[in-house]
């Protein structure tokens, strides 16, 4: 689908443009609403541009914000652009403290963003119509046939003829064995000697080629006679006997390869975003959070109890890997370590309650995360027992491993946090860790870490 990738890259060039236009209309219409003028000072000026720069990079990150072909559902679409805009004020705030533009009023600030979200997102949306408009005109469309009537021949299909995909036509089938009691039978054209001549007639744009790949004599007449004539000829490989979800194909070389599971992580690139971003971050909150609350909460802690600040556990990490596990002491010195803290637990202090219902306890963590062991978003680390009894009774238990734990997680951000009395509750924790681990992106970390200071400043029923 090569051409998509060009239609893609030129619209968001095109909407890039758009965007920024959009930003500075909203720019003039905010200081219209608050100031009485669309001039600009001399400082919102500059902010006009760190504004736009952010959005640029932002939509860098951002996979797909400018896309508004049909390969993304509406919802999707709208979720990214969102995301974008989280991504793009948690950068944003960070630049107005660096740059010291704390000036600038916070009502024209409110007005900046709710206008600029509006102006965009109704642009994605006009977009988008014009995009189906055209997607369903005869010019846009791209006339298909598939080789084959199969489950992939018919999966094939459906693809193409869900709505929110690009304008092609489909064609029809050609098959030798086609079933006769199947319920596409009637889409069939003919055998497959038949299939040339139609696709000269017809005018055929593309063939997809389902069937098993014991017919080189077919492969290589069906290559020649899409090269003669201009047709593109594609493969359509049918793994649906031995893997039942989908899967990932690439190619070391020219040996290809297929992956039964997304592993987003065990690309290099972006395990280098994510390290490069733990040890930013937690940096950030070593240097800059850590030496202000360190003092109030250790004296708070030896104030109502004796014992160490720190507390010090061995948890399992990735690949099982022990390491040394830091957090603030938040109950009695006790022997039951390695018993899961439960609702109005005895061993558990009163300020130790207070640090686990914010989250406070877990700061110590960003020196794990510093030293490789931890990452800023993961799966939880849990207890050397849990490991054990877990993983003989839940499946999956141990594809969480296969990754560096986490702070914070998606399913502790998803209401799956504290107490796993019961072993669907640990089951529901380790689906949401498998779904962050085939789903990573950057942008689903910065998410993460939005909801979990969110939940930490509005509280969370189930951190005891």
């Amino acid at each position: 689908m090569n051409k998509y990738q060009h239609y893609y890259s030129f619209n968001r060039i095109i909407l890039l443009i758009l965007d920024v236009a959009l930003i500075a209309l909203a720019f003039n219409l905010s200081n219209l609403f608050r100031y009485g003028t669309v001039a600009l000072d001399h400082q919102y000026s500059v902010f006009f541009v760190l504004f736009a720069l952010v959005w640029w990079i932002v939509s860098g990150f951002s996979n797909f914000v400018f896309r508004i072909d049909g390969f993304f559902s509406i919802g999707k679409k709208l979720a990214n652009l969102i995301n974008a805009f989280v991504l793009h004020a948690f950068i944003l705030a960070s630049c107005i403290v660096i740059f010291n533009l704390e000036e600038i009023s916070r009502l024209l600030l409110l007005y900046t963003y709710i206008s600029t979200a509006l102006l965009i997102g109704f642009s994605r949306l006009m977009f988008m119509q014009l995009s189906r408009y055209f997607t369903k005109s005869d010019m846009a469309y791209s006339r298909f046939v598939v080789v084959g009537s199969g489950q992939a021949a018919i999966n094939l299909y459906h693809t193409f003829s869900n709505d929110e995909n690009p304008g092609t036509k489909f064609m029809g089938f050609f098959d030798d064995e086609a079933d006769v009691n199947s319920p596409y039978y009637n889409l069939v054209k003919g055998s497959e000697n038949d299939l040339q001549e139609y696709c000269l007639q017809h005018g055929i744009d593309e063939i997809y080629y389902t069937k098993p790949l014991n017919n080189k004599e077919q492969v290589d007449e069906l290559t020649a006679f899409c090269d003669d004539n201009f047709v593109y000829f594609r493969i359509v490989p049918d793994f649906s006997a031995i893997v039942q979800k989908d899967v990932n194909l690439y190619f070391y070389h020219n040996i290809p390869m297929i992956s039964v599971r997304k592993e987003p992580l065990e690309q290099v690139t972006n395990r280098a975003i994510k390290r490069v971003f733990d040890i930013a971050f937690s940096l950030a909150v070593i240097l800059l959070i850590f030496p202000i609350v360190l003092p109030v909460i250790a004296l708070l802690i030896r104030l109502e109890s004796k014992g160490p600040i720190f507390f010090k556990q061995l948890r399992p990490g990735k690949k099982n890997r022990l390491f040394v596990c830091y957090k603030f002491r938040t109950m009695f010195v006790n022997t039951q370590t390695e018993l899961q803290a439960t609702k109005n637990d005895p061993r558990i202090t009163r300020i130790g309650r207070i640090l686990r219902k914010t989250n406070l306890d877990e700061l110590p963590q960003f020196f794990n995360v510093l030293l490789g062991d931890m990452s800023v978003v993961g799966p939880r680390p849990n207890l050397v027992s849990q490991l054990d009894h877990y993983s003989k009774v839940i499946s999956k238990y141990k594809m969480r491993h296969f990754v560096t734990p986490g702070i914070t997680g998606y399913a502790q951000v998803s209401g799956y946090r504290g107490e796993t009395k019961e072993v669907h509750l640990m089951e529901k924790r380790v689906e949401y860790d498998v779904k962050y681990m085939e789903n990573w992106s950057f942008m689903m970390d910065m998410k993460i870490i939005f909801l979990t200071v969110w939940n930490m400043i509005k509280g969370e029923k189930n951190a005891y």
